[in-house]
């Protein structure tokens, strides 16, 4: 059986064709040539069909890559015409906002510091333990903490999240680990390689991970900017260098011109990197 091609397969496969040759595709992406060489050729063996020609003439297209151009370009129309649709309504437009637990909980506590009622957009936030697809409008602004290298999704560094050890003392030595059903996170990996013999307990989701720390059964992991504030817990080890990691802010490239995202993207950036503006 064929692997079934991606939707980043036809954008990327859309920017060759447009360019006429990777290099000009990489400047117009910010997706690397070899990159978009290694997925080309994914993508040919996947449809079981040559799109390209590859010779001195650049990345010429075969009779089934103008067959595909064709489709492709007719897709890209159509995401124009729903880019028109929704800017035509009436109204606040709802603007969907997805993000990890931590930010997303931090985001609905300072609500207020970035958005009003009277605004001509509504944040709806969006839980998922997964990146949701953007590309196909999912949601609409992702904060992620992985720079995403998809050739449609605008992206901007929003600084580092720094990581620290929790307690309700520190006098308590134990651990809370990730249950067998947690996801992979940078933090529970580490919790399991630098404490695993001294889990006392284990927990599937952050919240409950915390409620234990707080009721003194172990220690957690949390971003500062959470830890830090957080009722009944004291910062009970210095930063942890393995777990720094950089904050994107990601939309649709396109989406992003839309007056109530930009204005969401705006808000997000002056709360997230407020030494940014």
């Amino acid at each position: 059986m064929k692997a079934e091609a991606s939707w980043d397969d036809y954008a990327y496969f859309g920017a060759i064709a447009a360019a006429g040759g990777l290099m000009r595709a990489a400047d117009a992406t910010g997706v690397s040539a070899a990159t978009l060489s290694r997925r080309m050729r994914a993508f040919e063996a996947a449809l079981g069909r040559r799109l390209f020609q590859h010779g001195a003439a650049g990345y010429a297209l075969t009779a089934d890559g103008r067959a595909l151009w064709d489709k492709v370009g007719r897709m890209q129309g159509v995401a124009g015409e729903i880019a028109q649709w929704r800017a035509a309504t009436t109204g606040p437009v709802c603007v969907r906002i997805t993000a990890g637990t931590w930010t997303a909980l931090h985001l609905v506590q300072c609500l207020q510091d970035y958005w009003q009622p009277d605004a001509d957009w509504v944040p709806e936030f969006v839980h998922c333990d997964v990146a949701m697809d953007l590309a196909r409008r999912e949601v609409d602004i992702g904060i992620r903490n992985t720079r995403p290298d998809q050739p449609w999704l605008a992206r901007r560094q929003m600084g580092w999240v720094e990581y620290a050890a929790y307690a309700a003392a520190p006098e308590v030595t134990g651990w809370i680990g990730p249950a067998y059903d947690t996801g992979d996170t940078p933090s529970a990996r580490w919790i399991r390689a630098m404490h695993g013999a001294k889990i006392v307990t284990k927990a599937n989701t952050p919240h409950l991970t915390c409620a234990l720390a707080q009721a003194g059964v172990g220690r957690t992991v949390l971003p500062t900017f959470m830890g830090d504030r957080m009722p009944g817990l004291v910062r009970v080890s210095d930063l942890i260098a393995e777990l720094r990691s950089p904050q994107w802010l990601v939309s649709h490239q396109d989406a992003r011109h839309e007056p109530p995202i930009r204005a969401a993207l705006v808000a997000l950036a002056g709360v997230l990197d407020p030494q940014a503006g």
